[in-house]
């Protein structure tokens, strides 16, 4: 008997932890971790003081409202995401997750981390972040998507307001220095993710998304995605040049850019079919570029 107990005890425990695991994939961990990040930058190089307890908080409302969207937007793509190689395995497609589940999970989660964001710093920041939900799982996901191939474009704006929410939470309203950090990450937006579109054009194509290699072809798409790095590149310096910040984060600037030039140069060059080797090449190095710049904004700010 004591085995058998142990057993059952040792089976549901499993079932709780692969559930949990499904309900965190829900969140799309590695896109609310960039909310994450960028959000806590803006934070931290805004000028005035927040307490640790209140930064702590507004980060985990911040993540919790990030994570309701990704969960709203899977929710919704669930159909989708079963006709494509890349996310079939997802949750909702694999049957892990059911539909109202998703649904009550993401909303939840939304909602919770509006109310605290609000509690925690100012109605105006939690204002940003609602809209921000609401922008990505509603304007995004449910219409931009099916109908442009500047979808990531314009829906981009959604991804690239956390650190215009982090700095509203430490300072209680918006500036220009914010919208610097909001043009960085809109900027950076295009390139990252036509790179991936690139590498997975025949599963957008068999879903009926009309993403730009699908709509405009692969050299009109490269040539799309240089024509972003070369605003990027010295965009990315305007902190630096405006006293944003110093010549650690200057350095660093000009130095990612220059390789992201080369990248998308090399990207312009080669063929697909080919090689998908630069592509491939791009798309990790933007990630890696993206957080270097936050990363040297922190620096210079002291932390």
């Amino acid at each position: 008997m004591p085995i058998a107990n142990g057993l059952v005890a040792r089976t549901a425990l499993v079932f709780r932890s692969s559930r949990v695991a499904h309900f965190i994939a829900l969140t799309k961990p590695r896109v609310m971790s960039l909310a994450i990040f960028t959000a806590f930058v803006g934070m931290v190089v805004a000028p005035g003081e927040m307490s640790w307890g209140k930064t702590v908080i507004s980060i985990a409302a911040i993540a919790a409202g990030a994570g309701g969207a990704g969960a709203l937007n899977m929710w919704y793509d669930a159909p989708i995401d079963a006709r494509m190689a890349r996310t079939a395995n997802r949750p909702l497609p694999a049957g892990e997750v059911s539909s109202v589940e998703a649904l009550v999970f993401g909303l939840v989660l939304a909602v919770v981390g509006v109310i605290a964001l609000a509690l925690a710093a100012n109605p105006l920041a939690a204002g940003l972040l609602a809209g921000t939900i609401a922008f990505y799982s509603v304007l995004y996901t449910m219409w931009l998507k099916y109908v442009t191939p500047q979808n990531i474009v314009i829906g981009g704006a959604a991804g690239a307001l956390p650190p215009v929410i982090g700095w509203t939470a430490a300072t209680g309203s918006p500036d220009w220095q914010a919208l610097v950090l909001f043009g960085i990450v809109f900027l950076w937006t295009p390139p990252h993710f036509w790179a991936l579109a690139l590498l997975k054009s025949a599963d957008y194509s068999a879903a009926r998304i009309p993403m730009l290699p699908v709509v405009a072809g692969e050299t009109a798409t490269k040539r799309q995605i240089l024509a972003y790095i070369v605003v990027l590149a010295p965009f990315a310096a305007v902190p630096w040049f405006a006293g944003m910040a110093g010549v650690v984060y200057g350095g660093l600037a000009m130095a990612l850019g220059a390789e992201l030039l080369r990248r998308g140069w090399r990207l312009m060059r080669t063929p697909i079919d080919v090689s998908r080797g630069p592509a491939r090449g791009l798309f990790a190095f933007s990630i890696v570029y993206l957080y270097a710049i936050f990363s040297a904004l922190l620096l210079d700010a002291g932390v």
